[in-house]
């Protein structure tokens, strides 16, 4: 059986910065996979480094000044925003229980995953109405009791006389891309922008 050979102290540390630094969602689970030590060892080198456990940390995000969703109630939103900027991104994240599961498998009933996605696609946008008008989604993996789902919304374009936005949904677990979606989210701010008023969704 072939030894695999520690990297030094230092050197790990700056790799749990850094990757922390780019996802501080990262479970201590998966940075014993990335880092090849024990759970234990990842422990300690938080204490080391100063670097709260992730509960901790997605208190300190959620804490953080961000924009107040305008197109939902914060209990319609699926999973906890922990970032929001309108009209731009967002960020929620959604721990898997035993309720979103089917028994048998442990597996997550894909329309939990989907509910994440399509309730931050509608969030991020600057409306107080806003109404998803068509999604194209496609699920990358299955999702599993105990895992967080990351969700990721970026608008990317208006379109018709900004009655509508397109908005991009990426979902991780880890590191993981386990979902994909491409929202097209009616708002009404355009269709009273437009002469005579319609109040009629477009939903080609």
């Amino acid at each position: 059986m072939p030894i695999i050979e520690r990297q030094p102290k230092k050197q790990r540390h700056q790799q749990l910065l850094r990757i922390i630094e780019e996802n501080p969602f990262v479970t201590d689970r998966e940075l014993t996979r990335l880092l090849k030590v024990s759970i234990q060892t990842i422990r300690l080198d938080r204490m080391e480094l100063g670097i709260p456990e992730l509960r901790e940390r997605l208190k300190l995000m959620a804490e953080r000044s961000y924009d107040a969703v305008r197109s939902l109630q914060l209990d319609e939103v699926i999973g906890e925003i922990v970032d929001l900027q309108l009209d731009k991104s967002g960020i929620s994240i959604f721990e898997i229980q035993k309720e979103h599961v089917f028994s048998r498998t442990g597996i997550a009933r894909g329309h939990h995953v989907f509910a994440q996605a399509n309730s931050l696609a509608v969030a991020v946008i600057n409306d107080e109405i806003a109404l998803t008008s068509a999604a194209d989604i496609r699920f990358l993996r299955s999702v599993r009791l105990g895992e967080k789902c990351i969700a990721k919304a970026f608008v990317r374009s208006h379109s018709g006389g900004k009655s509508k936005a397109k908005v991009e949904v990426f979902t991780y677990v880890g590191d993981e891309m386990v979902f994909q979606g491409h929202f097209v989210i009616f708002r009404s701010a355009g269709e009273r922008a437009n002469e005579g008023g319609s109040e009629r969704a477009d939903r080609d």
